[in-house]
Formats: structure tokens, sequence, C-alpha cells
């Protein structure tokens, strides 16, 4: 007798739940409770249910996706490393898939379902925190995956050296003279993913601290949610002054305030970001660059690599970072 391969029906039944629900766990599983998803997801790995859609791509050996999962996919930065993955896939006739996260549960429930719908060839997730339940499913399912920005032993990583950066930016001021140098990170704090704010903060202060500089409380803001009343504080504290903004969004915002309260850049107050963004070079900010499109293309290269090889070993790579120096510093 032909044994008939699990329905979604024997995953309703196995985890107590309706078919509805499993449908959701598979199509939007950020709306659907930790809890439960966790069962359906057992039962459908007890059982190996492989929904209908995903066994067809399966048998034509491939569907010709790439899944990007990215926060914030709107932002700059972020663009720019789309960009760079897409014209390598482009080229390569693969469709980019982007999963955009916004919230904790989102990129939980994507890193938990992707695997086992099997609609992807590759997966590049960039800046997202998983844990190694997250890192075996992956394996399990034979998912190739490529993880920007984060470093897991068992995947190829691409990420650059935050807390090095922030000693960079630091030193080019101090070495400039300039001895009030403040420090201005994001504009809120992450609530998932990869917070590289911390680390930058944590670079300028072995710059400062080895250099035996002190200053008042305020002359360190982690997050500045308003730019404006930090940037009075700091002028209140006298002038000349410098001010490493830990993203050029913010930087370039610091800007904009300087001009507003009629200060000069960079006589009155010098300015350096991080990232170098499309739109530095149009404010003629001096920034430290790290290579966003070139970070998307060396990801979307090494996961077609691997696609073609799976039997590569992983590689980890540290992407160089560097000042450019324009007006602003």
């Amino acid at each position: 007798m032909k044994i008939l391969p699990p329905t979604i029906y024997d995953v309703a039944r196995e985890a107590g739940v309706s078919i509805a629900t499993v449908s959701r766990v598979l199509n939007y599983p950020h709306r659907v409770n930790p809890s439960t998803r966790t069962v359906v997801i057992n039962a459908i790995e007890i059982l190996g249910y492989v929904p209908k859609a995903e066994s067809r791509a399966r048998a034509l050996m491939g569907t010709r996706r790439i899944g990007v999962l990215i926060p914030f996919f709107t932002e700059p930065s972020f663009v720019q490393r789309l960009r760079g993955i897409a014209s390598v896939l482009n080229k390569k006739d693969y469709e980019m898939v982007v999963y955009p996260v916004d919230a904790k549960p989102r990129s939980l429930g994507y890193l938990e379902t992707l695997p086992i719908r099997r609609m992807l060839d590759g997966l590049i997730i960039v800046s997202q925190v998983f844990d190694s339940t997250i890192s075996k499913r992956l394996m399990d399912y034979q998912l190739e995956t490529v993880v920007m920005e984060y470093f897991d032993p068992n995947f190829t990583t691409l990420v650059i050296n935050d807390e090095w950066g922030g000693e960079l930016a630091t030193n080019y001021l101090y070495e400039k003279g300039y001895q009030r140098i403040a420090f201005v990170g994001g504009q809120k704090q992450p609530e998932f993913g990869v917070d590289p704010i911390s680390k930058r903060l944590t670079g300028y202060l072995k710059v400062i601290n080895k250099a035996g500089l002190t200053f008042p409380d305020e002359y360190i803001n982690e997050y500045a949610y308003s730019p404006e009343q930090v940037l009075k504080k700091l002028v209140a504290h006298g002038l000349p002054l410098a001010i490493f903004a830990a993203t050029d969004l913010q930087a370039i915002a610091l800007i904009k305030e300087t001009r507003m309260l009629g200060l000069r850049i960079p006589q009155d107050i010098a300015i350096i970001g991080f990232d170098n963004i499309d739109m530095a070079e149009y404010f003629g900010l001096t920034t430290v660059h790290q290579p966003l499109d070139e970070s998307g293309r060396i990801a979307a290269s090494l996961l077609i690599s691997r696609l073609t090889n799976p039997k590569q070993s992983n590689q980890h790579i540290e992407l160089p970072l560097k000042i450019i120096q324009r007006e602003t510093a």
C-alpha cells in the first residue's frame, strides 16, 4: 500500500489547531502567537510536511529566488546594500524577494518558517540577531544562507568592526587638534537586530580615555532623540567643538541644526559621520566609509557561489573602513 505524503490536515491534527492556523503560520507567521507557532512548526517537522507549492518548486530543482531579510529597508544604508545585492542577482537571473522587518516577532517568524516553506534557493540575513535554534533549522533544511553584520560560525558572514570605526572617527578629530569631542548616537535605540551604535561609542571612549580627556555628561549621547536639543547643550559648554555622529543621517541632522544656529562648519563645529551613504557627498560630510553597495554585491556573489558548490567552506569577511575627508571636519 502506497504511503501518502502528509497533508495540511495531518499537521493541523498533530498540532491540535485548525488548518487556517497552519496556513497563517506558513504565510503570516508574525500574526500567530509564538507558542502556537512553535507547536505548528514542531508538527510540520515531525511529519515532514512540505506545502504543495513548495514541493513543486523542489521537483523543478530550484526556485531562482533569493530572499533578503532586512530591517528598515527604506533607510539609505540598507537601500545601498539592497542595491548591491540586486545588481548581482539581476545578472544571474535570480529574483530578489525582500522580507522587511520592523519588529522582533516578525524577524523570528520569518526565520522560523522560511526554511520550512522551501520557497527560496538561498537567504541573505541583514542585521538580524538569532540563536542556535534558528541556525540549526536553516542548516537542517539546507537553506543556503549568508549573514551580514552578525557573526555566526555556521554560515558565511560579512561584518565590519564598529568599535574600530568609532576609534577611527574619534582619533581623526583628536589629531585635528580638537579638545572638545562629543558623541551623538542614533535617533532611537533599536528594539531588535544588530545595534552598532554602542560599539561605535566604545571605540570613541577608548580614544577619549587614552588621550586623558574628560567631558561633562552632555558630551555623550548614545541615543539622541532631538539633535536640536543635544546641539544646544553642547554649544553651551564652549566652542570650537567637534562631534562624532554615529550615523550619517544623524550627522546631516546636526549640520542642519548648526546652520540654523548661525554657526560655521567646521570652524565652530566640526562634524564627522559614519557609513558614507550617497547623501554624504552632497552635504560635504566627512565620514567613516563602509562599503555598503560592495557588501551587498559580495554577499550575493558568495551566496550564488555556495549554491553552485555547497561543499565549500564558510568564509568570514571583515570589510575595511576608511575616513573620507570632505568639508565638515
